[in-house]
């Protein structure tokens, strides 16, 4: 199993809980559609659930052509291994040439095991993904059309391109929010195809989900129009609440750096960076945040941004739209009395 097939489509995991898709599966259509129209195949989805209603015109909706749908009870809840069982089943019946999953706590279980079972290379974490003709070094062989798999690597310092010759599919996980997702075309037509895996009944009995507990997130990061993010620069946690008066006055979320929360002003939930949560709101504002480039991986992309900094070289100003140098304590107070004297005034 696994050699190229230039006609394979380009397939996305479709990840759903509860009747209800992932977003980073719809975000992950879009770049299907992408990078099929540049290879002149289908986009697939592989569908594992019950009762998924209108879900796979949802996913038609989002730029996909053929929906492979696998509607078993046994698909209730999310185990790791009939699901493997059903993707795998599918991979080898179908033979697409792309396989791209969620980098969620789901994904990150899944894609292994399939890679595993089909013999493939996996990408973890990717931040881009491209199409191109690769010549291997060792052999001087040309490959025309590989993925190319983008990440950074290193902790952060480098940028690698990963591809994958000839273990098929090619398999990558891609971040929550790395991809942005397209508008959706209810005029789209594509096809849903149901498919039976037989053997999932056994391999639901190794284990059986008893009870699930699902916690709301205390911060919505990926949804927030404006955030104010404090990093390793404000100096404390008591310091820290002047982010969350400004934020306040603006009507937006606290976000934070790594720096910020492994020092332990603020908690992980509200990171921001490569190894936090990416980010695309109307305004960020980054306070005290030096700006190394697993921060900038997750917010560069915000449209406007305004930095706020006492070092005048400090790398977040390279991508800021507005800079102002100076000491945070000063500066943040000033534009928060502002802010609220302004909505006094209105």
């Amino acid at each position: 199993m696994g050699k190229p097939n230039r006609q394979g489509e380009v397939w996305v995991f479709a990840e759903q809980q509860d009747g209800v898709l992932a977003d980073v599966s719809l975000e992950l259509c879009g770049k299907a559609r992408e990078l099929a129209d540049r290879l002149g195949v289908k986009a697939g989805a592989v569908l594992p659930g019950y009762q998924v209603g209108d879900l796979p015109k949802q996913l038609i909706a989002y730029g996909i052509d053929r929906v492979y749908v696998v509607d078993d009870p046994c698909l209730k809840n999310f185990t790791s291994s009939p699901y493997a069982q059903v993707v795998c089943k599918m991979i080898e019946k179908y033979e697409p040439q792309i396989m791209l999953f969620g980098a969620s706590p789901l994904g990150r279980d899944l894609a292994p095991r399939i890679a595993s079972e089909t013999r493939s290379g996996l990408t973890a974490d990717c931040t881009d993904l491209d199409i191109s003709d690769v010549t291997d070094n060792r052999t001087k062989e040309t490959h025309e059309n590989l993925l190319l798999q983008i990440r950074p690597a290193f902790g952060g310092n480098i940028i690698a391109t990963i591809v994958n010759y000839d273990s098929w599919p090619q398999m990558a996980t891609v971040r929550e929010g790395v991809m942005s997702m397209k508008d959706a075309d209810e005029t789209r037509t594509g096809e849903i195809i149901a498919e039976k895996v037989d053997g999932l009944d056994a391999l639901a009995e190794l284990v059986k989900v008893i009870e699930r507990h699902v916690e709301d997130r205390k911060v919505n990061l990926k949804a927030a129009r404006i955030i104010v993010a404090g990093g390793g620069g404000v100096g404390s946690k008591e310091n820290f609440e002047q982010i969350r008066e400004l934020a306040g006055a603006l009507g937006g979320v606290v976000g934070a750096s790594r720096a910020a929360v492994d020092s332990g002003f603020i908690g992980k939930e509200y990171q921001i960076g490569q190894t936090g949560t990416t980010v695309r709101p109307a305004l960020y504002i980054a306070v005290g945040i030096s700006g190394a480039v697993q921060h900038r991986a997750g917010m560069e992309e915000s449209a406007k941004i305004i930095a706020i900094n006492n070092d005048p070289q400090a790398p977040i100003f390279s991508v800021a739209h507005y800079g102002i140098v100076g000491d945070l304590n000063k500066v943040v107070p000033m534009l928060t009395k502002a802010l609220r004297n302004r909505r006094r005034e209105d």
